[in-house]
């Protein structure tokens, strides 16, 4: 039998179960338990997957000092702050620390900017979204356009507007010599 995700497994085993079959012919066709097929029979959806704990590393026992080293950091001059790499340095020489650089890299990397934060020095990241109204803006743009008409090439204007509400665009090229338009309608 082919390999199959868990929503197809309990799709199949479903449609298998409306159709009459026992339990026992279902744990048997899909080779599954007989509490699978009594989840997949139960719910449309399988269970998420459990998240495992985060596992210890290396790094765990000097992250205080990490920490510390990024808080003295906020007062201090900018050419005196630490660098990773002096970081990774002290950690070796002063506490004999077994960690690879890549890990103080990552984990500098992720708690500067939430240390900065927690102390006020820093903005809180923040998204809002712009909301346009229909038909309240729009935008307008002029511009030149090379267009082969009638095997000639022609420089013209092109008019362009799009609303902001919908993102549909309207472009109208312009003869720049005798001010015809070539677009009959928008």
């Amino acid at each position: 039998m082919p390999q199959m995700s868990k929503v197809e497994l309990y799709a199949a085993i479903r449609r298998d179960h409306r159709a009459g079959m026992k339990m026992r012919e279902l744990e048997r066709k899909y080779n599954v338990s007989w509490r699978t097929v009594k989840k997949a029979v139960d719910s449309v959806w399988p269970e998420p997957r459990k998240k495992l704990p985060p596992r210890p590393t290396a790094l765990d026992p000097y992250k205080p000092v990490i920490d510390e080293m990024l808080r003295t950091d906020l007062d201090a001059p900018r050419k005196q702050r630490h660098t990773i790499t002096r970081i990774f340095h002290r950690l070796i020489e002063e506490h004999g620390a077994d960690v690879s650089y890549q890990m103080v890299r990552r984990y500098v990397s992720d708690r500067k900017p939430e240390i900065l934060a927690a102390s006020g020095k820093a903005p809180v990241e923040a998204f809002v979204p712009q909301t346009h109204l229909p038909g309240h803006e729009a935008e307008v743009d002029f511009g030149d356009v090379s267009v082969r008409l009638a095997g000639e090439l022609v420089t013209c204007y092109l008019f362009s507007l799009r609303l902001s509400y919908s993102g549909k665009a309207a472009h109208r090229p312009v003869d720049r010599t005798i001010g015809v338009s070539y677009v009959s309608t928008w």
